[in-house]
């Protein structure tokens, strides 16, 4: 019985003595198990979505109490997104930590604007009688007149009318002088001279054809008439501007407004005299903000007796004594932005230690050098990507993630119908599809060579369709030279957006020529599209081109890609599914 007791005791030992050992660490692993999924578990200010906290608290912004952030399976936000290693190596994506910047100092703050005509000197040079043009002087637009030059000659039914009244009255200017002098005054009214109205008088001669003497001097910006064209009195004939003055415009922001007034000093410099410097003074600020743009015109007044301003030209100025009183501005470098129609945008790398990205939009102040103040959308300690930025994009929208062609909103924004000076994109409506970008300005000649690489890229989308890969390779070879001769110089806004999307066009095309494997090809087609679709909406290429998207694409993620044609040919399944997709935009 002893023996059962003690053999009894042994076995209620040892099951104390494993809970003990097992149970104790098995309630620590899943308390440390819940630490850690605590541990990965963001928060987030419902009012400022950028602030992500490792734990609950208060918004260190606003004070609100901090909501859990929706994550994926991944532990990513929905509007995040990762790269591999491999990618950010091959693609040379590079990052910086925005800081504030003192702008204050001795620099003087540096603006962005373009040459006018002084609106104070332009005139119109009308008719002051009703007629048809017999002989036209001016045979272009950009031709020089001098006050008093003869521009045209005119058959006016009225004026031969008048003047054979004229003759009429001349004799009996004695015994009804008031008659003869109400004729006279009604030919001065339609601007004939007095030695005009006495040659007709003394030679008794009615003039069939009456000309047109400039009444200022100048240079002809429009001509509005030709030879053989009828005109009613009043109507305009040529638009005569006087460019031995000239405005230069430029653009402040309203946070800037403070910093200028009347009779400040500016240095003007131009790309077009790199080596020169013009100085002038602030002379008008506009009492009237633009509030789309949220600036005001700034001018100044500048002598052009030589002819060194050309309308049209871009400037720069450097105003002296408009320091900012703030000390420090947050500065970010021009490569890191990509502006899309009234947007701009960066990609903010949200972790230190891992490539996690995600779009951010960013209010914009005044251009200092090759970096831009930023009102709203960062602050000091952010960590943005500076190259690669397009790239970095491409990403995103591969992904399905908010990007420039996709606002968040599950509308892919790809066009924008206003302003665009150089061109439209015409955008359907209702399909869950909107438009917003910017026409940027270029040359002719800039245009001409990027059609040239987008008719490689068509015949390129043909062998795809087609499903012949090693004449797609072929194609790519060809759109990397045409790429390779473009080495127009553009400025500005349209240098930064080329320089990033040539780079991505080359390597995108250049997979495309090394590769034989069909689906291969067809996978860096559609990160080409999107970047060669981008440069014909910003640059244009003057010809019409419809973007098509096909949802099945890439495993149900869709894509787009550019036709001449309105009937879809699909490059990403060939016959397979020739007709998938439809037109989603037209550039014209």
């Amino acid at each position: 019985m002893k023996k059962y007791i003690i053999y009894s005791g042994i076995l209620l030992f040892g099951l104390f003595l494993g809970w003990l050992l097992f149970g104790g660490s098995s309630n620590q692993e899943n308390q440390d198990t819940n630490e850690v999924a605590g541990s990965k578990h963001l928060w987030t200010c419902s009012m400022h979505p950028q602030i992500m906290q490792p734990e609950p608290g208060d918004c260190p912004i606003c004070g609100m109490d901090l909501i859990p952030a929706e994550v994926t399976a991944d532990g990513l936000t929905a509007d995040q997104f990762k790269l591999t290693p491999n990618a950010l190596a091959l693609a040379n994506i590079q990052t910086t930590v925005v800081d504030m910047e003192d702008t204050t100092g001795n620099k003087a703050l540096k603006l962005s604007g373009k040459i006018v005509e002084n609106e104070e000197t332009n005139a119109v040079q009308v008719s002051y009688f009703s007629g048809r043009i017999e002989g036209l002087n001016i045979s272009f637009t950009g031709e020089e007149v001098r006050k008093g030059q003869l521009l045209a000659t005119i058959y006016s039914p009225e004026l031969y009318a008048a003047q054979q009244e004229l003759l009429t009255t001349a004799s009996l200017k004695e015994t009804q002088p008031e008659l003869y002098k109400a004729v006279r005054n009604k030919l001065k009214l339609w601007k004939l001279s007095e030695n005009q109205i006495n040659q007709v008088e003394s030679s008794g001669k009615v003039l069939e054809n009456f000309p047109v003497y400039a009444t200022v001097s100048g240079t002809v910006i429009e001509k509005l008439v030709e030879q053989g064209d009828y005109i009613k009195q009043g109507q305009a004939l040529f638009k005569i501007a006087n460019l031995n003055t000239v405005w230069a415009n430029f653009d402040v922001y309203e946070n800037q407004i403070d910093l200028f007034k009347k009779g400040q000093g500016v240095v003007i410099y131009t790309n077009a005299y790199p080596n020169a410097s013009f100085k002038g003074t602030v002379n008008f600020i506009d009492p009237v903000l633009n509030t789309k743009t949220r600036t005001v015109n700034l001018r100044v007044v500048l002598n052009n007796k030589d002819g060194v301003f050309k309308p049209g030209m871009f400037v720069s100025a450097k105003i002296e004594g408009a320091k900012n009183t703030s000390n420090e501005v947050l500065v970010i470098p021009s490569s890191a932005i990509l502006w899309t129609g009234e947007r701009s945008v960066v990609y903010l790398k949200t972790n230190p230690n891992a490539p996690i990205f995600e779009m951010k939009e960013v209010s914009l102040g005044n251009k200092i050098g090759d970096s831009y103040e930023v009102l709203e959308g960062l602050f000091a300690g952010n960590e943005i990507v500076t190259n690669g930025t397009f790239t970095v994009d491409a990403a995103a929208q591969l992904q399905g993630k908010k990007s420039m062609m996709n606002d968040g909103t599950g509308k892919v924004v790809i066009g924008h119908e206003e302003h665009l000076s150089t061109g439209n994109n015409r955008s359907k409506n209702g399909d869950g599809y909107t438009s917003n970008t910017e026409r940027l300005e270029v040359s002719k000649k800039f245009q001409n060579y990027l059609k040239q690489v987008y008719d490689n890229y068509i015949d390129l989308k043909s062998n795809l369709v087609k499903g012949q890969g090693s004449n797609a390779m072929e194609d790519s070879k060809k759109l990397l030279t045409s790429l390779s001769k473009i080495d127009i110089e553009i400025k500005g806004k349209a240098q930064d957006h080329w320089e990033e999307l040539e780079k991505e066009i080359e390597s995108l095309a250049t997979l495309i020529s090394n590769s034989e494997d069909i689906e291969e090809q067809r996978a860096s087609f559609k990160a080409l599209s999107l970047h060669l679709i981008r440069a014909v909406q910003l640059f244009g290429i003057n010809e019409k081109v419809f973007v098509e998207f096909c949802p099945m694409a890439d495993n149900n993620k869709g894509g787009y890609w550019m036709s001449k044609e309105e009937k879809v040919f699909n490059p990403y399944f060939g016959d397979a599914m020739l007709t998938c997709g439809e037109v989603k935009q037209v550039i014209e």
